[in-house]
């Protein structure tokens, strides 16, 4: 052998790592963050959707109000019931609007740590 790379393409263990390396790190962890940052607004604006279609009183047999709805009972299910008013808005708003900020929040957090590394 004379000292080259014995397979084009991949890098020999006693080599450095080429430049660029860290580059592509962070690069991956700013789309690892994007992902993180879009999942949570998307979790958060299907439970807002849900609380604006209530509030608006949509038509709870309409398909996609059905799919709004149970999607919005899936994200919040940890939730359900910590807030229990007499007043059905008001609960509707506080059970699927605390996890949408913890939603946000901790997706937010995340993305804004990885952005960091």
């Amino acid at each position: 052998m004379n000292g080259t790379d014995p397979v084009s393409g991949y890098q020999a263990y006693d080599q450095a790592p080429g430049p660029g390396r860290p580059e592509r790190n962070q690069d991956t962890a700013r789309r690892i963050g994007l992902a993180t940052c879009t999942i949570a607004d998307i979790a958060a604006g299907l439970l807002g959707l849900w609380i604006v279609l209530y509030l608006l009183d949509a038509n709870q047999a309409n398909p996609f109000v059905e799919f709004v709805h149970g999607m919005a009972d899936w994200l919040s299910g940890w939730a359900q019931d910590i807030f229990t008013m007499d007043t059905e808005g008001l609960r509707v708003v506080l059970n699927y609007g605390l996890p949408a900020v913890i939603y946000l929040l901790i997706g937010h957090g995340i993305a804004a740590r990885l952005n960091r590394a």
